[in-house]
């Protein structure tokens, strides 16, 4: 069965950001560097530099994210928001807190027209998120 997972991409912040989401969603963090392999970036200094992360969490989330080489063009990321819902209210409040430290709210997390909660920030390092909780979920 296919899979849909967020891959963010950073200038030089993969390593923090994805160290960052570990301790906002918990799991098992797998990160490889452009030094690892042979030719892979132009400047040495580069060498550290995350080629590959890949975070999996204890609920299934699957986020991945690089660095993007000096040689290579960067945009920072727009159009399009990092969404996580459910029925869990504790969980994603929680969720909500960590990645607001830092960040910026765009919309309050609180409860819209349609019920349950839900808001939206960019978090430190300009990922946008969306965090809602299922209107059924809220008694």
């Amino acid at each position: 069965m296919p899979s849909l997972n967020p891959y963010l991409s950073f200038r030089d912040q993969a390593r923090e950001a994805m160290t960052f989401y570990q301790s906002v969603f918990g799991g098992d963090l797998d990160i490889s560097t452009f030094g690892q392999f042979d030719g892979m970036v132009q400047d040495p200094a580069e060498n550290d530099l995350v080629m590959h992360a890949q975070l999996t969490s204890p609920d299934g989330f699957v986020l991945m994210g690089s660095d993007t080489p000096t040689g290579m063009t960067y945009e920072k990321p727009a159009g399009f928001s990092v969404s996580v819902s459910g029925d869990d209210e504790d969980q994603l409040q929680g969720f909500w807190n960590k990645l607001a430290e830092g960040g910026t709210v765009t919309m309050p997390y609180d409860t819209p027209p349609w019920g349950g909660r839900f808001g939206m920030l960019t978090d430190r390092f300009g990922i946008d998120w969306m965090i809602a909780l299922n209107a059924a979920a809220q008694a």
